[in-house]
């Protein structure tokens, strides 16, 4: 069921997840397709989430921007300071601009990173857990990891147990969605662009989400003849066959991936699904340490599995990993 609406207000708006934003010369989505826009997300009860640009934007469309309650999704290399200090949720392409970063309680923080980035700051995340109550790793990167890049992973991701099982012994329970929704999560917790969310883009056309708008594929409706998404069931967990029976509650099974990969919507890459079997398996050795520790819920259970990727179950495929 469609819960969320998102807008990119020009072409160049940040990103927060695993596609890259482009260049453009910043033109904003024109008033009339904003204002239509957000009566028809009134009219169908959904959430709008706004993607600002970094330039700073009129009054006029600040006005209609807060005609409605909303998100606001910003970088922080946003040249309007008061829209970064209200943000909901500030995104960060570097590293460094983390570190120097001064966080407010009442914010969620992004990182898009590469690989070889994460791999080689994993020092400066544990210092970064210390400071802030949830921060959101998006490798931007992820379909290019090789066997190697995925033993790197598992080691990388093994350094912050012992951070992580600190700052919940200070009473300081941080949240890191590589390793710690899995643990808070009853139920599969993903993407689900298409299904729950979809994206309207300046020119009033509706897509699966920002991705599919930027890499030119085709629209699935507009603001004067609604939405028509073929084969609707293809993004829906229950109509995804390995999926739905997967317990890596944190994947983010990013649709716009898989069908870049797999040419196939509904159906992860084996990168996807081995890098997130692998936070799954270092999120029950996460577990376990708390519980010893005394620090998380005695009922809370991550069983232990033979497997990184479920294909390889099907195929007898052994892929000599190590998963104690």
């Amino acid at each position: 069921m469609l819960k969320y609406l998102i807008i990119p207000l020009t072409k160049d708006s940040v990103s927060f997840c695993h596609y890259e934003r482009v260049e453009s010369n910043g033109e904003m989505i024109p008033l009339d397709v904003l204002n239509k826009a957000l009566t028809w997300a009134m009219k169908e009860n959904l959430n709008v989430q706004f993607l600002y640009p970094d330039h700073p934007i009129n009054d006029e469309y600040k006005t209609v921007l807060d005609s409605v309650d909303h998100t606001d999704i910003v970088s922080s290399d946003c040249t309007d300071i008061a829209l970064r200090n209200g943000a909901d949720i500030m995104v960060y392409e570097s590293w460094g601009h983390l570190t120097a970063a001064s966080f407010n309680d009442g914010q969620a923080y992004v990182i898009r990173t590469t690989k070889e980035d994460l791999f080689s700051n994993i020092a400066t995340l544990s210092t970064i857990l210390a400071k802030i109550n949830r921060l959101v790793v998006i490798i931007t990167d992820i379909d290019s990891y090789t066997e190697q890049d995925f033993a790197r992973y598992e080691s990388a991701l093994a350094k912050l147990i012992p951070v992580i099982k600190d700052e919940y012994a200070k009473g300081h329970p941080v949240q890191l969605n590589l390793l710690t929704d899995r643990i808070l999560l009853d139920k599969m917790n993903n993407c689900n662009a298409g299904w729950e969310s979809v994206t309207l883009a300046p020119d009033g056309k509706f897509y699966v989400c920002p991705a599919f708008w930027l890499d030119g594929s085709k629209a699935i409706g507009d603001l004067q003849n609604g939405l028509d998404i073929k084969n609707p069931q293809l993004y829906r967990l229950d109509h995804a066959p390995i999926c739905r029976q997967c317990d890596a509650w944190q994947c983010r099974r990013c649709v716009w991936l898989n069908r870049k990969t797999t040419l196939e919507v509904n159906t992860p890459s084996h990168q996807q699904c081995v890098v997130a079997h692998i936070e799954r398996n270092t999120s029950k050795k996460l577990l376990d340490a708390l519980r010893e520790a005394g620090s998380f819920m005695p009922e809370k259970q991550i069983s232990k599995i033979e497997y990184l990727d479920p294909f390889d179950v099907i195929t007898g495929f052994d892929n000599n990993v190590d998963l104690d």
